[in-house]
């Protein structure tokens, strides 16, 4: 076996051939760099389906408020979705749409929050909805009613009381606006309504329950105000906590939607419906000075999880971050200004004859076959012989080996004659054996050289 000295397509520095050329250890990094940021990206972006039939901004059935979101969009508002509680700090108006289970402490703290940020809009909950089987072969998202589920909120607006219908029996008939506007209501049969302390009515039913109304907390609201057909108030000077009578100009207002089907898909194929959720976001925008619009999820079970992206360059695992892009950074630094060529290891099998014997006798001698092998040697021993002393060839052992035996005779008398050691060999069976008998015809044919 030989081994040929290869140059697989790179440059050599001082002698060695280089394993990859530079262009494609350039290419390797390159690759595995885009993919790792791709990497990246996804974990940054790994969110669940937000149209899974929820009653929030992306839900598409009956109980959710895609449509509000559309709605409002078109008008000209900045609409946003988010599922943390960093995208609630931002100016304008905060749309709450919780789960009839969620966390009433939860939802106290962002509106407490919000009071100095923007206008927040809590919309209670009612239907409890599940998607449509797709052997309907419906659009994704939509739903059906399947029940109706109240808001249980410990911690949050615990002065406020939510019922549905009223009385036994009783009926919304439609909701009513001061204004002398009116609507019906997709199900009369199922209305939400609200009472409490410091509620400020903006639209109710026909006998007066009230579906939607603001908290009374001594803000300045003047636009809900004029929605409600109220007196704004006198404004006076007040400090931070409405001392002396006045208003406090930093509050914004909280505006509770008791009635969903005020502003859920449900409700909004009505177009005075659709034309009445605009105005009570209009009012609630106005005073606040903007026209962005946010729609919470995370209260509707889309809370958005830390990925591992997010968690990387947050503390306290920033530090370790930092130190890993550092360290990978000195490497390949390194591995591109390395000084003097690269080194590279001897080859495991060196070439030559010398290798080749020992190999292969290693393979033989593992293999337990050495006796196979004294036949064949006699054979190859006695055809040099032949071929070195002048003698016919192709001629019989018989008559070859007493030949062979005369020669040497005359040369080294006593030496063993060349019939008894090759027979003394073709008759070992144990490697010692083989092995002695076979140096003493490898001596022989020195012996005759």
């Amino acid at each position: 076996m030989s081994t040929a000295d290869t140059h697989a397509g790179g440059s050599s520095a001082g002698g060695a051939s280089a394993p990859f050329a530079r262009g494609t250890v350039l290419a390797l990094l390159l690759v595995g760099a885009a993919l790792f940021v791709g990497l990246l990206w996804f974990l940054g972006h790994a969110a669940s389906p937000a149209n899974n039939g929820g009653g929030h901004a992306s839900g598409r059935g009956l109980n959710g408020y895609a449509a509000l979101a559309a709605l409002a969009q078109e008008d000209g508002y900045t609409v946003a979705r988010t599922r943390s509680e960093s995208g609630m700090e931002q100016p304008g108006v905060l749309v709450l749409t919780p789960l009839p289970d969620a966390d009433g402490k939860a939802i106290a703290r962002i509106v407490d929050k919000r009071r100095t940020i923007g206008p927040t809009v809590i919309i209670t909950p009612k239907w409890q909805a599940s998607l449509l089987p797709r052997k309907e072969k419906r659009p994704r998202g939509w739903t059906r009613i399947n029940g109706v589920s109240l808001a249980q909120w410990p911690g949050f607006a615990d002065d406020v009381t939510v019922s549905l219908n009223g009385e036994k029996g009783a009926q919304g008939h439609g909701w009513r606006t001061a204004d002398g506007r009116s609507g019906p209501l997709p199900n009369d049969k199922l209305v939400v309504s609200g009472t409490g302390q410091a509620l400020v009515p903006l639209v109710t039913t026909s006998d007066g329950r009230t579906l939607a109304a603001y908290r009374d907390d001594n803000g300045y609201y003047p636009s809900l105000d004029r929605l409600a057909d109220v007196e704004p108030p006198t404004v006076e000077p007040s400090g931070p906590e409405g001392e002396d009578g006045g208003r406090n100009m930093d509050l914004h207002p909280v505006i509770l939607v008791f009635e969903p089907d005020l502003m859920d898909n449900y409700g909004l194929a009505n177009r005075p419906t659709a034309m009445l959720a605009l105005d009570i976001l209009h009012a609630a925008a106005v005073d606040s000075g903007s026209r962005a619009i946010t729609f919470d999820l995370s209260l509707a079970g889309l809370g958005g999880r830390p990925n591992l992206l997010t968690l990387a360059f947050e503390p306290p695992f920033l530090a370790a971050t930092v130190g890993l892009l550092l360290t990978l950074l000195a490497v390949g630094w390194r591995a591109f200004c390395r000084f003097g060529p690269p080194r590279t290891a001897p080859p495991s099998i060196p070439p030559g004859k010398t290798t080749l014997v020992a190999n292969s006798a290693a393979l033989i001698r593992r293999a337990g076959r050495l006796h196979l092998l004294t036949v064949p040697f006699v054979d190859a021993l006695r055809e040099r012989l032949v071929a070195r002393l002048g003698l016919r060839r192709g001629a019989a052992a018989e008559q070859v080996d007493p030949l062979i035996d005369a020669h040497l005779a005359r040369l080294h008398p006593d030496s063993v004659p060349f019939s008894i050691a090759a027979a003394q060999l073709a008759a070992a069976h144990r490697p010692a054996d083989a092995v002695r008998a076979a140096q003493a015809l490898h001596t022989l044919e020195k012996d005759l050289a």
